[in-house]
């Protein structure tokens, strides 16, 4: 199961948030059929969503994470809400690169460099928020930092990793995310500095055992760190027939004449979680006969 916890340094000034998502990465893997650069690619991705939106307030809020480098994976995308469940879907789930100059997993390969990372807030308004940077480095970790020092200018350091086994099954996968609040004494900021320089790579953390509150008291270690809340996210798509529904009427009248009588049905299968819709013919006379005279609409 994975687990997300939140701690406050005693003085308020430093927030700490670290997740073991383990499960989370293999089910990427699982639906996805993923080669590995790609599960830790995804991966990444969807646990920075899932610690990014636990910072939502609103119970129906969601963050989207959409990371276009122009690398091999093509568009990578996440989306969380406000209790850290999240999706992921990579445009393209098979990537085969050699290992980069360190040994490692070439993520920054297979997302690219050249491109933005987009940062979408649904926050129940007419209009969501979206912020967007270039893609510094696309290893995703330094990106979630650069995005929050430019687009939000709050100090931030984002660690992510996921280990990948050799028959590609995914053996740890976690995060931590750390920000400076407002008024940090410029001591603390040094004392943050050095502990995380000094701080193991977070997937090895979570590969010897080390659960996300140890690593929140490793992070604030000095700052007499006071747990603040603890969740328990999962991969969760919250797709429904209902949904898929409101899509196919989105097409327009002509698109939903010509799927009766050409195609007598269709088939929609889910990007997120590879389910499959049926619709036969006699489903779409229905939807047509619902949408009325006019052009139908997704409301």
């Amino acid at each position: 199961m994975a687990t997300l916890t939140r701690a406050i340094s005693r003085d308020g000034s430093v927030m700490a948030m670290a997740i073991s998502a383990t499960d989370i990465a293999a089910r990427i893997e699982q639906i996805h059929e993923t080669s590995a650069v790609v599960t830790a690619a995804a991966g990444r991705l969807a646990i920075a969503a899932s610690m990014m939106g636990c910072m939502l307030k609103g119970e129906g809020d969601t963050l989207t994470l959409r990371m276009a480098g122009g690398g091999p994976a093509g568009t990578l995308l996440a989306v969380a809400d406000s209790n850290g469940n999240v999706k992921a879907c990579p445009e393209n789930p098979v990537v085969e690169l050699p290992l980069n100059d360190r040994g490692k997993l070439d993520v920054a390969g297979a997302v690219g460099r050249d491109g933005y990372l987009a940062v979408i807030r649904d926050l129940g308004l007419k209009d969501p928020y979206v912020g967007q940077v270039p893609i510094v480095s696309g290893e995703i970790a330094e990106d979630i930092t650069n995005y929050y020092a430019v687009s939000e200018q709050t100090p931030t350091v984002c660690g992510l990793g996921v280990l990948v086994n050799p028959d590609l099954t995914v053996r740890a996968a976690g995060g931590f995310l750390v920000q400076l609040l407002p008024f940090a004494d410029p001591a603390v900021i040094d004392q943050l500095e050095a502990t995380i320089q000094k701080i193991p790579p977070v997937s090895s953390m979570i590969d010897e055992g080390r659960t996300p509150e140890e690593i929140c008291r490793m992070l604030l270690e000095g700052l007499e760190p006071d747990i603040l809340d603890q969740h328990y996210p999962a991969y969760r798509c919250d797709c429904s027939r209902e949904r898929v529904e409101r899509a196919l009427l989105s097409l327009g009248r002509d698109q939903l004449q010509q799927l009766m009588e050409e195609d007598h049905g269709a088939e929609l299968c889910c990007h997120f979680c590879e389910k499959k819709y049926q619709f036969t013919e006699e489903d779409i006379r229905k939807l047509l006969e619902s949408s009325g005279k006019g052009e139908p609409s997704c409301e």
